[in-house]
Formats: structure tokens, C-alpha cells, sequence
């Protein structure tokens, strides 16, 4: 960019970060970079702009690159969940499209900060990641690229299984060895009579079995990750530590997965309110409506989550802005509080509660929403009650939208083999997918692996033992 081009963005920077203060926006420092496409795109692909290296990455950013130079898609900008939070805009994008984008990746900062789910994220994620890299690279040269490149592969299958509570402490499973109240190491002989009635009580409960016979988790177990790395009779301590590692990467992203049409229609609401109070010329009005239309415009194929977030919280602030009689008698709504509302719905929802708690018919019909299968040859809508609908989506977000799936049992048949259930709520797993995933599974514990599952509403098992798959209906 030219020195002029840069100090007209930096003017514009200045003036849409007061604008969106006075909005109440709350936004961590913000870092802007300018970069070319080959850097944007590298980043798109890594998650982030330090990671480490692994083939998967170079195929998606080999996809991304080459959509991007046929015309097919491209990519404005990039923001980091960090403080200071980075914001890494794309070298050739005009003054109104950054204009767009600062506004844009401010309102996205102002979610990281103050959405629940991000409360226990690690802000220094990027220096956490560059340390990984750093520590996966020496394993490289200990133990062979193939060799740790084969054990991540394994990893990056199951990445997506892990328990991301806002409850639960970690680690998940219990400690071994006993503990005196408050979480201290017995420090004397006698700390064990502490939990001496609870251990009476325990032992003559009704049914109460020996030691020996207990379950293994005594709870089904949702971290399968964690499970693994802790539990995995194979695993040697530098396969442990990656673990590790990519599941705390995983649970910095899990937040975002478990609220884009959130995160995406804020950052969409509040960048077009911005953008109204600055002062354009006709020539940039234009080129801005294009530019926005083209991020909030329904899709005919899928649902842009631009566009249905943008619409959701539009809609939450017309109805609490303006409650209808019935609204003010029923639930005490008192006029004026729209604004108030989203920024609660912004602190405490995600994706799952948004959908449920504030999909309404009046919404689902204005927005022309279906659910449409294939029949046959062909796709044909199947159901257009508004109820179903919003559930439908909220089936989607369920999980983040991966399968549910826990370990029942960790020694299954005494054998140490792997025991895991598929929670079914409607949709089937993939079936190839299934099958190809369960030898990376075998590959990090080493003993059978069993899956249970639906298909075609009967209670399937599907096996693995090293060697050959298996299918058994119950």
C-alpha cells in the first residue's frame, strides 16, 4: 500500500474504533496487519499464523489458494482470539472494504472478550502454538518426521472428541491417590478417616460390588481424547505430550465452533451500524452495499451464517425493543430494552441456546427456511413446520456439530479392548468415515475398538481389531 493508502486507513481505524465504543463495544487492543494473499491464505489454512506443520494444512491451503486465484472465493481478512487481539487484512483491498473489516473484526473482538464460552480461553494462544511447534519439530528429529507425522495423523482424527464443560475442572478423570478436603495430599497417617463415612456409605449401598468389578470410566467418559492420552497402555510419553498439546489447541477453537452464526451475526450487525455513521461518498456507499450484500445474502445451497445470525439478532432487538401487549403481560417485557438484550444474548448464549431460545415461526417464515432430502434422483423439500425446522438446526449445532460419542468402557471384556457409544439424535455417522477412523483409534489404544451406533434405527457394533472390520446388530 502507499503511504497516503495507509494513513487514510489509519484515520479510518481511529474513527470506526470510537464509533464502536460508543456503541459499548468492548474489544481488546487491536493489532492490524497488512498482507499479501499468500500469507492470508496460509494463515486460513494453519487456523493461525504460528502452528505446526502437518500435510493436512498444505492441502486446504492449496484448495483455498487456488480458489482464490480462479475468482471463486476469497478471503478479506483474518482475526486472532488473543490480547491484543490481531486482525490481518488482505494487501489490495480498497478503503471501504477495510472500512468494513475493521468494523467487522472490532464486533468479533467485542464476542471473544465477553461471550461465556471464551472465558477460559488461552489469550496467548499464538505464543502457545509457536511453542508447540517448537516442541514438535524435536520429536522430528528424535524420533523420524514419519513417525510423528503418522502419530499426528492419528490425533487429527479424534481432535474433535473432546469435553469442553465450563464445569468441570480438568483433568477429567479422578486421581489414584486419595485427597484430604480442600484438595491437599494426606499429610499425615490418620488425613484417611476424613473419607472414611463416605467410603462406609459407599460399600453398603444397595448393589455396591467389589473393587475388582467396578466400570472403567465409572462414568461415560466424553474427553476421548483425554481418556486416550491418559489411559493408552501404548503410548510413549512424547505421543502423550503432542496429545496434549493439540487438545488444548482444540479447545481454543472449540468456542468458535460452538458459536459461528453467533459470533458471525454480531460481527455482521454491528459492522453495517457502523458503517452507517461514517461519512461516504456516493461512490463508497455503492461499493459498500455491494460488498455487504454479498457477505449477508442468503444462499440457495446452505445456510450462510452471515446472514441467519444477522437476522436472529435483528430480530431479538425488534421484539424486545418493541414488545406487542401479549409480550409486555406474559413475560414482563418493558419497552426500550432491545439494545440491552442482544448484548445479554451476546454474554451468556451460544449457537445451540440462540437457535432454541429465539428461532420463532414469524422468523422461520419471513426467512423462507426448509428441510429438503434426497429422493431418489432428487432433492425435495420434506417438512416446512417451523418447529421441526428450528430444531432441525438446533440438531446441527448440537456438539459443534460433530457426533457425540463417549467412552462406555475402557476395558471392555476385561481385555483392556475400547468400549465407545454414539449419543444418536437423528443423524446417522458416516459410514466410510466410521470405518476409516476406527484404525487411528486402534493405532493410539492397541486393542479392539468398538463403536455403537444406529443404522437404520437398529443398535449397531462396529468393530475393529487390528485387522479386519466387523459389523454386529444388537
Amino acid at each position: 500500500m502507499k503511504q497516503e493508502d495507509i494513513r487514510q486507513l489509519e484515520r479510518a481505524i481511529d474513527e470506526i474504533t470510537e464509533i464502536a465504543s460508543g456503541f459499548g463495544l468492548d474489544f481488546y487492543p487491536m493489532r492490524y496487519e497488512i498482507c499479501p494473499a499468500d500469507i492470508i491464505y496460509t494463515f486460513g489454512a494453519y487456523g493461525m499464523p504460528t502452528r505446526f506443520s502437518h500435510w493436512s494444512f498444505g492441502k486446504t491451503f492449496h484448495r483455498m489458494k487456488t480458489q482464490y486465484d480462479f475468482g471463486l472465493s476469497k478471503i478479506y481478512e483474518l482475526v486472532i482470539n488473543s490480547n491484543p487481539c490481531y486482525a490481518f487484512l488482505l494487501d489490495g483491498n480498497s478503503l471501504v472494504q477495510n472500512k468494513l473489516i475493521v468494523a467487522h473484526v472490532l464486533a468479533h473482538c467485542d464476542f471473544f472478550k465477553n461471550n461465556v464460552r471464551f472465558s477460559r480461553t488461552n489469550r496467548n494462544m499464538v505464543e502457545s502454538m509457536s511453542a508447540t511447534a517448537e516442541r514438535i519439530r524435536s520429536y522430528e528429529l528424535e524420533y523420524g518426521t514419519h513417525a510423528v507425522e503418522t502419530f499426528i495423523d492419528a490425533v487429527l482424527a479424534i481432535q474433535e472428541h473432546i469435553d469442553p464443560s465450563l464445569v468441570k475442572p480438568y483433568p477429567p478423570m479422578p486421581k489414584k491417590s486419595a485427597s484430604a478436603p480442600g484438595g491437599q495430599k494426606p499429610k499425615s497417617a490418620y488425613d484417611d478417616l476424613w473419607n472414611l463415612d463416605a467410603m462406609t456409605r459407599e460399600a453398603s449401598a444397595p448393589g455396591a460390588k467389589a473393587e475388582t468389578s467396578r466400570k472403567f470410566p465409572p462414568q461415560p467418559e466424553k474427553d476421548l481424547l483425554f481418556f486416550i492420552e491418559e489411559h493408552s497402555p501404548v503410548l510413549e510419553e512424547w505421543q502423550r505430550d503432542i496429545m496434549s498439546m493439540l487438545r488444548e489447541e482444540m479447545l481454543y477453537f472449540w468456542p468458535q465452533l460452538e458459536t459461528k452464526i453467533m459470533n458471525e451475526g454480531w460481527a455482521s450487525y454491528w459492522h453495517q451500524r457502523i458503517m452507517r455513521e461514517l461519512d461516504l461518498t456516493v461512490e463508497e456507499t455503492i461499493e459498500y452495499a455491494k460488498l455487504n450484500s454479498s457477505v449477508v445474502v442468503p444462499s440457495r445451497h446452505s445456510l450462510n451464517p452471515y446472514y441467519l445470525g444477522l437476522k436472529i439478532f435483528e430480530d431479538i432487538e425488534k421484539r424486545w425493543e418493541k414488545p406487542s401487549q401479549a409480550d409486555q403481560e406474559r413475560f414482563g417485557r418493558t419497552p426500550g430494552e432491545g439494545r440491552a438484550k442482544i448484548f445479554e444474548v451476546r454474554e451468556f448464549d451460544s449457537d445451540l441456546s440462540f437457535i432454541r431460545n429465539y428461532m420463532t415461526k414469524q422468523l422461520v417464515e419471513e426467512l423462507d427456511l426448509y428441510v429438503f432430502e434426497k429422493k431418489g434422483p432428487e432433492w425435495k423439500i420434506t417438512d416446512k413446520s417451523w418447529e421441526n425446522i428450528r430444531d432441525q438446526l438446533v440438531y446441527s449445532r448440537v456438539n459443534g456439530g460433530f457426533p457425540h460419542i463417549v467412552v462406555e468402557d475402557g476395558d471392555f471384556h476385561r481385555n483392556g479392548d475400547l468400549y465407545l457409544k454414539h449419543y444418536y439424535e437423528g443423524v446417522e455417522l458416516d459410514l466410510k468415515y466410521l470405518e476409516k477412523t476406527l484404525p487411528y483409534v486402534y493405532q493410539l489404544w492397541s486393542k479392539s475398538i468398538h463403536l455403537e451406533t444406529v443404522v437404520e434405527d437398529k443398535p449397531v457394533v462396529f468393530t475393529f481389531d487390528g485387522k479386519k472390520q466387523h459389523r454386529k446388530f444388537l
